[in-house]
């Protein structure tokens, strides 16, 4: 499975750490940025990233900043993708069961690196369930621009 993992100047060091992780994990990681803890636009780490993921170039994404809101919002604007700000392994579960969430967005000044462990081992053995779910889904999909 290949993953893209993204993140602002406040998550780079989240985003170092999770890559690692998921390496060592044995998937395949495609790091879009920022490579540094100097400031940068999450828009430019979320729209590439989500732009990948919506055309299934990925199986999934995730993206980390101060609060996991600003890369939600933007890799949201993006058609086809489903970013949900996951603060707990519950969440996380019921973002892939219920929503079909297709990108894990994390707030790095939020969480502990145990957690966030926690909630991605949660987040990628999910999968959507479909059933009374897909209708809602549909419904979100029909409305995009």
């Amino acid at each position: 499975m290949k993953i893209g993992i993204g993140a602002d100047h406040r998550g780079f060091k989240t985003k170092e750490f999770l890559k690692q992780y998921l390496e060592e994990k044995g998937y395949k990681v495609k790091d879009f940025g920022t490579d540094s803890r100097e400031s940068c636009d999450y828009p430019d780490i979320a729209f590439p990233l989500a732009k990948e993921v919506a055309a299934k170039k990925l199986k999934t994404g995730i993206l980390v900043c101060g609060s996991g809101i600003g890369m939600s919002i933007a890799a949201n604007k993006v058609k086809g993708a489903y970013a949900a700000l996951c603060m707990s392994r519950k969440m996380a579960k019921m973002a892939r069961n219920h929503n079909n969430a297709n990108i894990i967005t994390f707030g790095a000044s939020l969480l502990s690196k145990k957690c966030i462990k926690g909630i991605i081992d949660v987040w990628l053995k999910e999968d959507f369930d479909g059933g009374r779910h897909r209708r809602r889904y549909t419904k979100i999909k029909k409305s995009e621009c």
